[in-house]
């Protein structure tokens, strides 16, 4: 079922990339992962389907869903405690007062006029035994309808019911009520969608599997996907019943044959696609509705792309790219996703387990390679690709600014060396060609003359024309492939297929790649091979041909990444149903003029603690401002006229140590920052983080505060 999990994920190369040790096609279950936060299912399967029945409501952007209470979008006017419960024993002591006095006659005797009216006249003598109690009853009766009648309006006017609800009845509610089975016909574990299209065996195959412990949450995840897939007409019902009742919970299985990850370290739910990183604070700056309620990050969210700013320390490794790493995966063996994870050596972004791809470049245990061109036949699109991998961050920032003269250069070398050897040249060989060495030029004039390739021997021809003019960039660029072609990179970017290269093309499946830059001691050639990764990337996603899987790139540290054209390219992503997660530790990693494009790319936004004033200036600007209420208290001393006013003053002022004032308050509408660029800078405490949302649909949440430990 194609990129619904049953597809290999990395077929799209010439050189297929080898699927992990392990055949997919074992009848027996995995092993069971670690117990992780989220579903740990039970042997009964109680576990899962109390899981699965746990209600998601429709909430605002970014909200925890699972077990989420929507709470009210304004903020109800709380009296205080002290006033409350004092209002409360005042109104019962009135009310004890007055029927006290009722009782006693103090008040009269207006108050039994209405029995009085009401009764036989039997009934109010002793004419009698019958009457006599009857006349007891009505009597007393009364008298318990005129003290209900007081009780009643003094709760009203003390405000019972509220006590009730904030300090009682919180004492009764500490054990959560058992959550009761739901109707057949709303019960997500009976599979009703899959019935009602006349699969009822694979509906019932199902239920026994849940019901007995065998499914869980990424099993659950994976056949919802697959079923999407015959609703959309991807796959037959025929095709997908069998897979169903041949291999029932392990149905449609992602090509590694795994169906979860070797451990969990976050909150996931599988049913709304969520990862929880923390709680939004019961702070006065953020909306009520957003108060004290979990934070989640999902596809819908990623897909306007996410960039987080904070200093090193703050958390964005372990408290953000870590645990959407860890989604992104699941989401892949739920045949949802495809995730490319880039960080330096030695981040720790998981186990190597959890990847199907793991690329050590430098490394020499590595056992994959990674494709230099992207794995494209085409020069020109393999010409652009890798000038701005080289010379992207020299590109001229302002609008209009490009690499169009590298790409060019590039371009006139690659069509003709492809023309001659089919595959295109190695990183030695082509920075042979980019210094203008006699030798290898000639050699290719010689294959291209012999080939009648009269076209590219033109190109050839250009390109030496050009070597050593003013404005050729042919050095330039010679100098940054120097940088790949070092000792430690020797077996790396192979194009003669004796490696085993990782291409971005194969995004069209549920693919997991983690890949490690050597940043130690490789700087500069790390953050070229960041901005091939980031370029292959935009430029793969928006040719696949199922769009309906997401596709996502985390790259851990993006200084020296962000260029014009990257800038771009995010821009373009959401339209593909993709997204990346940047991380950087100052914005002044990115050229000033890119600043406000880059904020502008990303519909999410964090910023970390300890972030510099400088930077929240440019945070506080794209949040923009809102109208607020501002009160301006202003104290003025009285100044008494008689001599005992005068005596009065002076007597206070000995006893409070202040002249005696009067009180002024002013309510004004004034329109303020959402966050200052000093509270962003000094206001956000350790382990927290300001976040903006904006999801796929344009749905927009504003600055939260953010505990990421929650």
């Amino acid at each position: 079922m194609n990129s619904d999990g049953t597809r290999d994920a990395r077929g799209t190369h010439a050189n297929p990339v080898p699927r992990p040790a392990g055949s997919p096609e074992r009848p027996e279950m995995p092993p069971r992962p670690a117990r992780a936060p989220g579903v740990p299912p039970m042997p009964d399967g109680s576990s899962f389907l109390a899981w699965l029945r746990t209600p998601r409501p429709d909430a605002a952007p970014g909200v925890w869903r699972f077990g989420h209470t929507p709470r009210p979008d304004e903020e109800p006017e709380e009296i205080p405690k002290r006033q409350l419960l004092g209002g409360a024993l005042i109104a019962f002591l009135v009310g004890w007062l007055v029927w006290s006095l009722l009782q006693n006659g103090y008040l009269g005797y207006w108050w039994w006029i209405p029995l009085d009216l009401i009764a036989p006249d039997s009934w109010q003598g002793s004419s009698g035994e019958g009457g006599a109690v009857g006349g007891y009853i009505l009597y007393e009766g009364y008298k318990l309808l005129v003290a209900l009648m007081i009780l009643v309006g003094v709760a009203r006017l003390g405000r019972w019911g509220e006590v009730w609800r904030r300090y009682v009845a919180p004492r009764f509610r500490s054990r959560p009520p058992e959550q009761a089975a739901p109707a057949a016909q709303d019960d997500p574990a009976q599979w009703n969608q899959l019935r009602e299209a006349g699969a009822v065996e694979a509906a019932d195959r199902l239920v026994a599997e849940a019901r007995s412990g065998l499914m869980r949450d990424v099993d659950h995840a994976r056949i919802v996907r697959a079923w999407q897939g015959v609703r959309s007409g991807r796959h037959s019902l025929a095709t997908f019943t069998g897979a169903v009742l041949k291999d029932g919970a392990a149905a449609c299985l992602h090509p590694s044959g795994e169906r979860d990850l070797p451990g969990r370290l976050a909150k996931h739910d599988m049913v709304t696609g969520q990862v929880r990183l923390g709680g939004t604070v019961d702070d006065p700056r953020n909306p009520y509705a957003y108060r004290g309620t979990g934070l989640a990050l999902g596809p819908e969210l990623l897909g306007t792309s996410l960039l987080a700013v904070g200093p090193a320390g703050s958390g964005k490794t372990g408290s953000l790219v870590w645990p959407v790493a860890e989604s992104l995966c699941l989401h892949a063996l739920a045949g949802r996703a495809a995730v490319v994870v880039v960080s330096a050596a030695g981040a720790g972004l998981g186990p190597a387990d959890a990847y199907d791809v793991v690329v050590r470049i430098g490394s020499p245990e590595s056992v994959y390679d990674l494709d230099l061109y992207g794995g494209t036949t085409d020069p020109d699109e393999a010409a652009a690709v890798l000038a701005e991998a080289l010379v992207g961050d020299l590109a001229d920032p302002h609008p209009g600014g490009d690499s169009r003269r590298s790409t060019t250069v590039l371009a006139q070398l690659l069509g003709p060396f492809r023309a001659v050897h089919g595959r295109f040249p190695s990183v030695p060989q082509l920075r042979q060609l980019l210094d203008g060495a006699p030798g290898p030029l000639g050699e290719l004039r010689k294959a291209l003359q012999d080939a009648g390739q009269e076209s590219l021997l033109r190109e050839l021809d250009a390109r030496e024309r050009q070597l050593g003019h003013p404005g050729d960039v042919s050095g330039v660029l010679a100098d940054r492939v120097a940088l790949l072609d070092r000792p430690a990179f020797a077996g790396f970017f192979d194009t003669s297929g004796q490696s085993r290269p990782f291409s971005l093309r194969a995004l069209d499946h549920p693919v997991r790649v983690r890949i490690d830059l050597p940043e130690r001691g490789h700087a500069d050639a790390s953050r070229i091979l960041a901005r091939l990764v980031l370029a292959q990337f935009t430029a793969s996603v928006a040719v696949r041909e199922d769009r309906s899987l997401f596709a996502c790139l985390v790259l851990d540290d993006a200084s020296g990444v962000v260029t014009p054209e990257a800038v771009r390219g995010i821009q373009r992503l959401r339209s593909a149903n993709a997204g990346t997660v940047l991380t950087l530790r100052t914005l002044d990693d990115v050229p000033r003029p890119l600043r406000g494009p880059l904020l502008g790319a990303t519909g999410c936004r964090m910023a970390l603690s300890g972030l510099t004033p400088w930077d929240g200036q440019d945070f506080a600007e794209v949040w923009g401002k809102e109208w607020t209420e501002a009160r301006d208290v202003t104290d003025r001393q009285i100044i008494a006229d008689s001599p005992a006013g005068k005596a009065w003053h002076a007597l206070r002022r000995v006893i409070t140590g202040h002249a005696p004032t009067a009180r002024a308050v002013t309510v004004r509408q004034v329109e303020r920052e959402r966050w200052s660029a000093s509270e962003l800078a000094h206001g956000v405490p350790p382990g927290h983080a300001v976040l903006s949302l904006t999801n796929v649909r344009g749905e927009h949440a504003p600055p939260l505060l953010v505990d990421l430990r929650g």
